[in-house]
């Protein structure tokens, strides 16, 4: 994909949820079943940095449980970030993903983070090669023996959410500028709206992974009423 196409992407995201990040934040006021099974296996003293944080849910759910290392949430929507930071002893920052090799130390704490995670973030970046900037910056940000836990929808395991597939010329975007898996998905709740999202294998990120200097240790499928709409994995540095 080229530089242009992706940025294109990007803007059309980024219009999306700076539009309808209150209408979204209303629909993501439950932890997925997935995040769930994660946060039992979080120790209390692990530092956690949380990529595209959202309304700061997740952290939220680990302080009330009486987290007690340092809890950071990035996110590029102010909309869903206004939410988070209603979140008391949890810290948010607004950031761009595809400008975090820029700030990487700015991220940075006493021996780097413990634990790194990403839900339901990397399928709405675009190209291999944006994608690995972030991860070889995931890996800095690590501790040597620390973890990244990821989750990508994997919206095409359902008919309704397949029905939300929209033809690309509706962005002005030709379909042979875009990569395998790439997805132009409609929005329906307080107006219409359009976002990209790339739906990736498990394969697909068994090879970003080993690209970006880290490898997959755990794997598993959750979320949605087949309880496969929601694909996690957890990779450590290789």
């Amino acid at each position: 994909m080229n530089l242009s196409t992706a940025e294109r992407l990007l803007a059309l995201n980024s219009d999306f949820y700076n539009h309808f990040g209150d209408q979204f934040s209303a629909t993501r006021q439950r932890l997925q079943p997935g995040v769930k099974k994660i946060i039992e296996t979080i120790q209390s003293d692990v530092s956690v940095l949380d990529l595209g944080c959202g309304n700061g849910h997740f952290l939220r759910e680990l302080f009330g449980r009486g987290h007690k290392a340092t809890l950071l949430g990035v996110d590029f929507s102010l909309p869903l970030l206004r939410d988070a930071e209603s979140t008391l002893g949890v810290s948010f920052r607004e950031v761009n993903l595809t400008q975090l090799a820029g700030i990487c130390n700015q991220l940075l704490v006493a021996g780097r983070w413990s634990l790194v995670t990403a839900f339901a973030t990397l399928h709405h970046i675009p190209s291999v090669e944006m994608r690995l900037d972030i991860l070889r910056t995931v890996r800095k940000l690590m501790k040597d023996d620390g973890k990244f836990i990821l989750s990508n929808w994997q919206f095409l395991n359902s008919a309704k959410l397949r029905s939300r597939i929209q033809p690309w010329d509706r962005v002005g975007i030709n379909e042979s500028d875009l990569d395998e898996g790439d997805y132009l998905l409609d929005w329906r709740s307080g107006g219409e709206g359009l976002r990209y999202a790339h739906q990736f294998s498990a394969a697909e990120l068994s090879g970003l992974a080993n690209q970006a200097g880290m490898r997959v240790i755990d794997s598993f499928l959750s979320d949605g009423d087949g309880g496969n709409l929601g694909l996690y994995q957890v990779w450590e540095r290789a």
